[in-house]
């Protein structure tokens, strides 16, 4: 485990929780002596956490935000690289196109675990923060099907439920579901920061609207800005929303669109099913496409799908 922050610890946990060896580096050595004192195997030395990687043939997971996955990759080429790799961060198209710069594609299966706070740091950590969480595991062209099946497994482990998606579909939908919705509670905390009366106010409707805006700025930052490019539509889309809005305020009295609009999209999400993808054969001709087609119409995985050549 490389970074033993909120989602790193809580991976770190969970994953031994289910019964996986498991052990990790972290540059701070207040994280590697607070992972230690709670009994976990943890070292500042990425050299030292690499070499045993490699000579165990462990699953590699990059917990650490963007900014840092050039070096961790670097060191990971020179003294790891037949590990199969895979990652926990909120944007895939940027984690792929980093990973490509340094060789390491032919072993590495995209992954986000759709859960977190807004607290940071291994103390914030908690084995059962993925419990039921949706995990997408990344079906892109490269992907090789054992690998994909060590990640899926370690999602499972985790009790998650996994999300087969190709890396740009994700990143399109998280933009929509994670990106943006960061970007809004900055702006509700902003526009109520400016009233004194309004923090005086403030309940339930600007809490959980502000939760998110509680998050560390430096990794908002990275996630929205390594996904610029599907972000800025849905920025747009979301203008454009409250700006008819509120023109049609202005010229009628009501904002009757965008409420019952909205309010119809939430009904929506709450009686939404997520059937259960049984049928796959993981390695067989067309797998990613097919568990890919499956994801985008809201299946997920439950329990580990049979691997061309390991059905016995």
């Amino acid at each position: 485990m490389l970074g033993l922050g909120l989602i790193g610890g809580s991976l770190m946990r969970a994953a031994a929780g289910a019964g996986r060896e498991v052990f990790g580096y972290n540059r701070s050595m207040e994280a590697v002596a607070a992972a230690k004192f709670d009994g976990f195997d943890a070292t500042e030395n990425l050299d030292e956490a690499l070499g045993r990687a490699a000579d165990r043939d462990a699953l590699i997971v990059l917990a650490v935000p963007m900014p840092a996955l050039p070096q961790l990759l670097d060191h990971i080429r020179d003294t790891a690289p037949g590990c199969a790799l895979t990652d926990v961060t909120s944007v895939k198209g940027a984690v792929l196109d980093e990973v490509g710069k340094f060789g390491l594609l032919q072993n590495f299966v995209g992954g986000h675990p759709m859960a977190g706070t807004a607290h940071s740091g291994w103390s914030a950590g908690d084995a059962a923060l993925f419990t039921g969480a949706p995990w997408v595991v990344s079906v892109d062209d490269h992907v090789d099907a054992q690998v994909w099946s060590q990640v899926t497994q370690l999602a499972l482990d985790c009790r998650a439920v996994v999300v087969p998606a190709r890396s740009d579909e994700h990143d399109a939908a998280a933009a929509a579901i994670s990106h943006l919705p960061h970007l809004f509670a900055e702006t509700l905390a902003v526009i109520a920061g400016e009233v004194p009366l309004a923090f005086a106010l403030a309940a339930g409707s600007f809490r959980d609207g502000t939760r998110v805006a509680a998050s560390a700025p430096d990794l908002v930052r990275a996630m929205c800005e390594a996904n610029s490019e599907q972000l800025l539509p849905a920025l747009e889309q979301g203008i454009e929303l409250l700006t008819r809005a509120k023109e049609t305020l202005a010229a009628t009295g009501s904002v009757a669109d965008l409420v019952e609009t909205g309010h119809a999209a939430r009904m929506r999400y709450d009686s939404f099913s997520r059937p259960e993808i049984i049928t796959t054969v993981v390695g067989t001709d067309n797998w990613r496409a097919e568990l890919a087609a499956a994801g985008r119409a809201g299946g997920v995985i439950r329990s580990a799908l049979p691997v061309l050549g390991n059905q016995g």
